[in-house]
């Protein structure tokens, strides 16, 4: 009877210690970590990196008094193209004497600050297939194209009114470019076609020539030159008087 119990009880204790080994072996099923999503790309200002950059005030001020500032603000930010603009320094608007922007209306001024953006983000080294591929359509559309030529990494953007050059790089990063450019970009949907001729560069102005050069030797000499022949002419013609002279007095002594 005794050894019965004595053998229960050491087979219940022996059943909770190996319940309680598996317990602490057994560890539970891993799950695979949830990848943390993806950091929203930061927010470009564009009046924030036009005003640091320059000085792009007047470019600046047609932005804003168009309102085309929020139509590449909201293409900067908010899809997936990205945005190229060209900006022209404050200089290039203050040299720019004809056509004048002055007698434009809103909706012209408007169109005319649209041209200077591509609703694509472009590199620099994305000019080269654009070379090939112009003209290229701007934020303004239809007939407001742009030409692109790529020289040796050269960036030159021709609008048929406007010839100038890409000078420097203001901001290159996804999904915003914006690229200095020295010339303002006139669209022959609102000047037309008659484009004046590019004036001919000015002559050369005359050199006078140095004091010791040889032509001025030559001209300081010459009037002594002519001084010289005015006076053996008149010896000459003394001589021939003189000789004359003498044969008709020789002439009536013998005679006398």
């Amino acid at each position: 009877m005794e050894s019965s119990i004595i053998f229960i009880v050491s087979s219940t204790l022996l059943l909770l210690c190996s319940s309680s080994a598996y317990a602490k072996t057994a560890s539970p099923p891993l799950l695979s970590p949830t990848p943390a999503p993806a950091p929203a790309p930061a927010y470009v200002n564009l009046t924030d990196l036009l005003s640091v950059a320059g000085p792009f005030h007047t470019f600046l001020s047609y932005l804003k008094s168009t309102k085309v500032i929020d139509t590449f603000q909201n293409q900067a930010n908010n899809t997936e193209e990205g945005i190229t603009i060209f900006v022209p320094k404050d200089s290039a608007f203050s040299s720019l004497k004809k056509p004048s922007l002055t007698n434009l209306t809103q909706a012209q001024l408007k169109s005319l600050v649209l041209f200077h953006g591509l609703p694509h983000y472009y590199t620099l080294a994305d000019f080269e297939k654009l070379s090939s591929s112009s003209p290229i359509t701007t934020f303004a559309g239809g007939e407001y194209t742009l030409n692109f030529t790529d020289v040796s990494g050269n960036v030159r953007i021709g609008s048929g009114w406007t010839s100038t050059k890409v000078s420097s790089s203001v901001h290159s990063t996804d999904p915003v470019a914006i690229y200095q450019i020295d010339k303002v970009l006139l669209p022959e949907a609102i000047f037309g076609t008659d484009i004046p001729p590019t004036p001919a560069p000015a002559p050369a102005p005359d050199i006078a020539p140095a004091a010791d050069s040889p032509t001025s030797t030559k001209s300081k000499s010459s009037p002594s030159t002519s001084h010289d022949g005015s006076s053996s002419n008149r010896i000459m013609t003394l001589g021939t008087w003189s000789h004359l002279v003498l044969a008709m007095t020789g002439l009536l002594v013998m005679f006398l």
